[in-house]
């Protein structure tokens, strides 16, 4: 029941994170629309980790194309896409995060790109390689704080 919550809402949020990202680039009025939802906690990033990104979670080398996150001390979420070499570095982010002490709840890797869940009190991530819009591969971390 707890990770189906944490589901529930860790995609609306990954939603409004997303929006976020266009929402810089359209203007103030989208990103104080979000800020009054959030209570004022978010941070629609940009191309950087979020200064609060938990230091127990493992990410990927490469270059940060978008970074945010959204919460308070009631709970956090986290989105970090990173440049990637291809499908094949789900493998990599999977040892990353096994070596890390989480526990991986699901594995799904093809040759257009993979998906790996992880957990770790208080987190639980999710990791997506694909294309992106231009064609290159990038990571793309949701990361959710249970409190």
């Amino acid at each position: 029941m707890i990770r189906t919550r944490r589901a529930l809402v860790a995609v609306p949020l990954t939603v409004l994170l997303a929006f976020g990202s266009t929402a810089a680039l359209s203007g103030c009025s989208v990103q104080g629309l979000v800020k009054n939802v959030t209570h004022g906690h978010v941070d629609l990033g940009g191309k950087s980790v979020p200064a609060d990104f938990p230091k127990a979670v493992p990410l990927a080398q490469g270059d940060v194309v978008y970074g945010a996150s959204v919460g308070s001390s009631d709970g956090k979420i986290w989105n970090v896409t990173i440049k990637v070499s291809g499908p094949d570095a789900i493998d990599a982010v999977n040892t990353q995060f096994t070596n890390a002490g989480f526990q991986q709840d699901l594995n799904n890797k093809t040759d257009k790109g993979g998906t790996s869940s992880f957990t770790k009190d208080p987190y639980s991530v999710l990791v997506v390689i694909a294309k992106d819009s231009s064609d290159k591969w990038v990571a793309n971390y949701t990361v959710t704080e249970k409190k």
